[in-house]
């Protein structure tokens, strides 16, 4: 049996589409490095100069890749993969086959649905995706949560502010622009609070508020916060991890069956999907109740353990 020494990770980030394929597959890599492994990134990154610096920041290479999968798997060759990692909702179906035809072990990163993809193994950290029954090798559930080192060396200790800590964002890039709808819904609440927003876009807001750039310190002002409205994406493992209190909304289809699951196991608030009344109602009765706030966060400590990227990688490398 060869020996795994050098992974490509295909995965994209822009405006679009959002930058958790990306940042999952950072935490992954910086496993697999850790293990003496090799690893480049073969994807796009547009318009996110978020992305592009979790790239840069650790010196990860990146080859930007032909869409075809017969030139994808020729790429693998030239590069002298051992294996690719896919992780994309837009990648041609016939490429996970091409690259094991070529002789690459894959792994395809998923959140449900493998869209067709063909791979040797399948992850799906989604709650709730260990009890569904999928033909293939699966590694399902909150088990193999990928998270980043930046995320697994903080811990979150509740302190008693004069008003309580806001975080407000939408992923990395705003892909569905409701970080502004959001933000007014937080004021509409009536109840004072201390916030910090994330945006790509700058905006005027009133009162307290801050807004800021997308930044890579986003886990030290999660695991700083006492309430973060956010939606069902990649970063709420960041915050079951952390145990940060958090009201949740979805702004794509893939996002609702991970809110469903969150909501129904009482680990975070629903807000629903638009920040109507009855968001806003929710808003002010965390904002007002330091007690119901903490309490989500008790419940969703602990099911995410941060060691879900070191079963990945163990998987991973017994592929070849």
């Amino acid at each position: 049996m060869s020996k795994v020494t050098r992974v490509g990770l295909r995965c994209d980030a822009a405006p679009a589409s959002g930058v958790g394929h990306l940042v999952r597959c950072v935490a992954l890599a910086e496993e697999l490095c850790a293990r003496g492994v090799e690893v480049v990134f073969l994807g796009e990154v547009r318009d996110s100069p978020f992305a592009l610096a979790q790239l840069k920041e650790r010196r990860y290479r990146r080859v930007t890749p032909p869409e075809e999968p017969a030139r994808l798997a020729a790429l693998a060759g030239e590069l002298r993969l051992d294996a690719v990692v896919l992780d994309s909702y837009d990648l041609p179906q016939e490429s996970g086959a091409a690259l094991r035809e070529a002789g690459l072990a894959v792994l395809a990163i998923v959140d449900g649905d493998p869209l067709g993809q063909e791979a040797d193994l399948y992850v799906d950290q989604n709650l709730g995706a260990e009890r569904l029954d999928r033909p293939g090798d699966w590694l399902a559930g909150a088990d193999y949560v990928l998270l980043r080192d930046s995320v697994r060396g903080l811990a979150r200790t509740p302190r008693r502010w004069p008003l309580p800590r806001v975080l407000c964002f939408f992923g990395g890039t705003d892909s569905a622009g409701v970080v502004p709808a959001w933000t007014r819904a937080l004021r509409e609440t009536g109840v004072a609070f201390e916030g910090t927003v994330v945006s790509p876009t700058p905006f005027a807001t009133l009162g307290s508020i801050k807004i800021i750039e997308p930044t890579s310190r986003l886990p030290e002002l999660m695991a700083g916060s006492d309430l973060v409205v956010t939606a069902a994406g990649s970063a709420i493992w960041e915050l079951l991890h952390l145990g940060v209190p958090t009201a949740l909304s979805w702004v794509a289809d893939n996002q609702l069956i991970g809110y469903r699951e969150l909501v129904g196991r009482g680990v975070a608030a629903a807000l629903g999907p638009v920040p109507d009344e009855q968001a806003v109602g929710v808003l002010a009765r965390l904002l007002a109740d330091p007690a119901a706030r903490e309490a989500l966060g008790r419940r969703g400590r602990g099911l995410v353990d941060g060691k879900g990227r070191e079963r990945v990688a163990d998987a991973l490398l017994a592929l070849r």
